[in-house]
């Protein structure tokens, strides 16, 4: 069924949740759970003031059942304080570029087989322009996707490579720090307590010394901490990660991280909480480097950098450690060593579109619409001497926004060999990063705070939503792993 109006939604609730000045009554859980099929819909592709009335709906339903949106933060700091084995497991943060509720709900039935409690969802600057996702959507999809599978406790929701574009900041930083900003007031808007601050692109290595390189990056992070504390909802602490390494350069160093986190301490002071996190490069590129047969280069991480910065960074700053990008295309046997080094986090984006392209499920005459969608309008993107299949596998990720609705209605049989093989990927990348048996810890050191949304003026409310959808535009920076 549809819901295409405010009557069609509240017919939807009768007899399974009543609306009330605080939020949402639950009657029936159960069968608000399956109503998440159609409001997962409705929020997304209906007009709107009915997609503003199912966002709230889903927002008020995840805080009633017990699996609000929630900051990582507490989690990440005991982690730094040694408060359990920093080398137990790594949490990996998914970034959903497509058929985003089916995908959701592999990764969440995948955690829940697993008692793991420590995974991240989240979405990079530059893929909310070629998914055709702002925040507020992509808020609502993943909690309905949670409430869909039954999901309860925390939900991590994260804005990844929240970048600075170095050449825009050259020429007039103000602008460029000024649509940072706006992005991040959208972001806590619509939910995401964890944000990923990615400056490192302003790294001015014709400097003579480390800190003097660094020090533009750190300025920066503190700026954006401080208005991340301004905005924040009461009672929440917002996950901040920084990032000293621009993923695809040259590897980071711990003279590099040092100088980072000084710089960083000195220009933010002593009175806000810090970053709990930072970004480092150790070998890696966003999405794979295809050879000319369309297969991706192997890729050689360097482990003893993130063991040796994470443990600087846990030691002597008391952070949860360090975060490796570009990681969803490595071999399998790969994935074992984040933990054994004590990784904080992994981010894993490109594997996952890649299954949806190659692995099967996909009609073929969709995977052929799209192919040919980019052949039409990426060609200025094409590289002298670059083949069709390098041509293709870079650029495929850009036809994902104009054919989202597609992917969204695929047919049943096509959805199911979709979400079966996305659901094994991630049950085979959850055992491999430790995190069986994490909800304890998530429990243990994790809150859910009540967030109240005003209720909007289709369900009978004077509010309006929190978050205005659309208000920016971003190119494609290379970022969202």
């Amino acid at each position: 069924m549809t819901i295409a109006t405010a009557p069609d939604l509240r017919a939807r609730l009768d007899g399974v949740a009543t609306i009330t000045p605080d939020g949402l009554d639950v009657l029936d859980e159960a069968r608000l759970r399956e109503l998440m099929d159609e409001l997962a819909v409705a929020a997304v592709f209906a007009d709107n003031d009915v997609r503003e009335a199912a966002r709230w709906v889903i927002w008020a339903a995840s805080q009633a059942i017990g699996c609000a949106s929630a900051s990582i933060h507490e989690l990440y700091r005991a982690r730094g304080r040694g408060a359990f084995d920093p080398n137990g497991f790594t949490v990996p943060a998914i970034n959903v570029r497509a058929a985003t509720y089916l995908t959701a709900r592999q990764a969440f039935a995948a955690a829940l087989e697993r008692d793991a409690g420590t995974l991240i969802f989240e979405i990079a600057k530059s893929e909310m322009a070629y998914t055709d996702q702002r925040p507020a959507e992509y808020t609502a999809v993943i909690l309905a996707a949670a409430m869909r599978e039954g999901w309860r406790g925390p939900v991590f929701l994260q804005g990844d490579h929240f970048q600075f574009n170095a050449t825009k900041w050259a020429s007039d930083p103000g602008p460029e720090l000024d649509g940072i900003k706006d992005l991040t007031r959208e972001a806590i808007g619509a939910g995401f307590f964890n944000i990923d601050i990615d400056s490192s692109t302003l790294v001015d290595l014709s400097r003579s010394t480390i800190p003097e390189q660094q020090k533009v990056n750190a300025d920066n992070t503190a700026e954006l901490t401080r208005l991340i504390r301004e905005l924040q909802p009461d009672g929440v602490v917002v996950s901040i990660g920084g990032e000293i390494g621009e993923v695809g350069k040259s590897n980071s160093t711990e003279e590099e991280l040092r100088a980072y986190l000084d710089e960083y301490r000195r220009a933010l002071g002593d009175d806000l909480e810090g970053i709990s996190k930072v970004s480092i490069q150790t070998g890696t590129s966003h999405g794979g480097v295809p050879m000319p047969d369309g297969s991706i280069a192997a890729v050689k991480i360097d482990f003893d950098t993130l063991d040796r910065l994470s443990r600087v960074a846990r030691e002597e700053f008391g952070l949860a450690g360090c975060v490796q990008h570009g990681a969803s295309t490595l071999p399998d046997e790969a994935f074992n060593h984040f933990p054994e080094h004590g990784t904080a986090e992994v981010h894993l984006a490109t594997g996952f579109q890649n299954i949806l392209y190659d692995e099967g499920g996909l009609p073929g005459e969709l995977r052929d619409e799209m192919l040919a969608w980019c052949v039409a309008n990426c060609e200025g993107e094409r590289k002298d001497g670059e083949t069709d299949e390098q041509f293709l596998y870079k650029t495929r990720k850009k036809a994902i926004g104009p054919f989202k609705h597609q992917l969204w209605h695929l047919p049943d049989d096509a959805a199911a060999e979709i979400g079966g093989n996305l659901r094994a990927k991630f049950g085979q990348l959850f055992d491999e990063l430790g995190i069986t048996g994490t909800r304890e810890l998530v429990d243990r050191d994790v809150s859910q705070v009540r967030v109240a949304r005003p209720l909007p003026a289709s369900l009978g409310g004077g509010g309006s939503e929190a978050v205005t959808a659309g208000a920016s535009v971003f190119e494609d920076d290379g970022s969202g792993e």
